[in-house]
């Protein structure tokens, strides 16, 4: 795991440790090919520079979001603003993380993304990939 982000993860009240920590093992075994890196202050896994997953602290708890997660059709991920297609659970303890749904929301992340590289390029537009 990059060093930033086992740095990001220590960084945190025990609690909130434990829910980063778990929260990255598990999107590095079931995305063991993705890039990850800090990114605008938060861990971020991508996808030929494309962000799938991250997430960042909270005042309620350590959220958890999918960039194309809106997409997924998960009850369990609720969806950003509208302008863009992600969704995010919140997390207080690490005991609400369910293994099955992390593996599954991340099979989604791989085959469901929208281009959120170039979305300056084409003025804010996203595109569906793939």
């Amino acid at each position: 795991m990059n060093q930033d982000i086992e740095a990001f993860n220590e960084n945190q009240v025990p609690r909130e440790q434990e829910i980063c920590t778990k929260l990255a093992l598990l999107i590095n075994k079931f995305l063991p090919d993705a890039e990850n890196r800090m990114w605008h202050g938060h861990p971020v896994w991508f996808f030929e520079g494309n962000p799938i997953v991250g997430y960042s602290k909270l005042k309620a708890g350590i959220r958890l979001m999918f960039w194309s997660g809106a997409s997924f059709e998960e009850k369990e991920l609720k969806p950003g603003t509208g302008k863009f297609k992600d969704a995010s659970i919140l997390y207080s303890s690490s005991d609400q993380i369910i293994e099955e749904d992390i593996k599954r929301w991340l099979e989604k992340a791989r085959k469901i993304q929208w281009d959120y590289k170039n979305i300056y390029k084409r003025k804010g537009v996203l595109e569906r990939l793939k």
